[in-house]
């Protein structure tokens, strides 16, 4: 099957040495599907900071830019900052609107990266981001 879908082939990597099979990213999406992993990721992130203790935190390190982002808008609908909150009407005075409720604080601003160093010595950490959340 990999084959079939890479024609053989390879990409190139930024550095010059082997790439990606461009099977990988098919193999991916399958195995995300099947598992149903983003809803479950979905569920399991609210869960995870409702559990914590005041001053208790979660990291969370995604490989992928589907995860992050639920990763990261979980955080931020935690934080009082949610990015998917329904606009105010026009007819409706913003001040009386209660402010979203929050329950802590982001500690990474933005998400921390593997140097090279790291990615040197594991190859597969080349993708992996990670984000911490902090309970108050």
């Amino acid at each position: 099957l990999a084959a079939v879908i890479g024609g053989g082939r390879q990409q190139r990597s930024k550095g010059g040495g082997r790439g990606i099979h461009p099977a990988t990213r098919t193999f991916q999406a399958l195995r995300i599907a099947v598992n149903d992993e983003l809803r479950v990721l979905t569920e399991a992130l609210p869960a995870a900071i409702d559990c914590l203790a005041p001053g208790g935190r979660l990291a969370v390190i995604s490989f992928h830019s589907l995860e992050d982002r639920l990763v990261k808008r979980a955080f931020l609908a935690a934080a009082g900052r949610p990015q998917d909150a329904e606009p105010i009407p026009f007819n409706v005075d913003p001040r009386t609107v209660p402010p979203p409720p929050v329950h802590g604080r982001i500690i990474t601003r933005r998400p921390l990266s593997p140097g090279n160093e790291e990615q040197k010595d594991n190859p597969r950490s080349r993708s992996a981001k990670l984000r911490i959340f902090e309970k108050l």
